[in-house]
């Protein structure tokens, strides 16, 4: 073997196992979470285009057994959101579960004639409608201080007729 073919070995082998390196190296650096807040790996934190994901609030597993619950719609920017009472294949949840608002926002929960009478009650005591059960019939609040506002049906939270509105 000549000196020739013997450095130009050497120079594949060298070159190749910082090539490997790099390639590990950039591989470590990707999954490392980012310094930037700007999501959570997935473009924009949801899919949705709103930056805003479930993993960004914290219900202390209160909606952990909700029906109708798949994350927090984002409902920001708007002066009225209504959200269905009597919602779900059975009638027993609220349509959508979970929301964010901004501050200022008026929840209109509707009635949809499903699932017996309801009712809408907040854990904190800051809303309470009647118990209602016709077609149409309305309860609204205006959240006018940020933070999170669970509430629930009274007679149907053990079966995870639950909701939560997140007031930003």
């Amino acid at each position: 073997m000549t000196s020739h073919t013997s450095s130009r070995r050497t120079f594949l082998q060298v070159s190749g196992g910082t090539l490997a390196l790099a390639l590990v190296a950039g591989c470590v650096e990707e999954d490392e979470p980012s310094s930037d807040n700007s999501g959570n790996g997935n473009g924009n934190g949801n899919g949705n285009g709103n930056g805003n994901s479930s993993a960004d609030y914290d219900f202390d597993g209160y909606l952990d057994d909700a029906n109708n619950y798949d994350g927090v719609e984002d409902h920001t920017g708007e002066s009225e959101v209504t959200v269905d009472v009597g919602a779900g294949s059975d009638g027993f949840a609220y349509g959508p579960a979970a929301i964010v608002v901004d501050s200022g926002t008026t929840v209109v929960w509707e009635w949809t004639g499903a699932g017996s009478p309801h009712d809408v009650i907040a854990e904190d005591g800051s809303f309470e409608s009647e118990m209602l059960s016709d077609e149409g019939e309305t309860f609204e609040h205006t959240f006018e201080e940020t933070g999170t506002f669970t509430y629930h049906c009274s007679p149907h939270v053990s079966m995870g007729m639950k909701g939560a509105v997140v007031v930003e």
